[in-house]
């Protein structure tokens, strides 16, 4: 069983990952993969605002 701190942990190593992250986002860029994700997000998002809207 899992305890509080070890969620605690787990929460804290994925904070710090995210961070390295967008630090070497701003380093590098996105990649291509990743801004055709986004694109594709958004795409689908507006669908679902159209959708909802109606």
């Amino acid at each position: 069983m899992t305890t509080s701190r070890q969620h605690q942990a787990s929460g804290q190593i994925e904070e710090q990952i995210e961070q390295q992250i967008q630090a070497a986002t701003k380093i590098q860029g996105e990649s291509k993969l990743d801004q055709e994700i986004k694109s594709a997000a958004n795409e689908h998002s507006s669908e679902m605002d159209e959708i909802i809207e109606k």
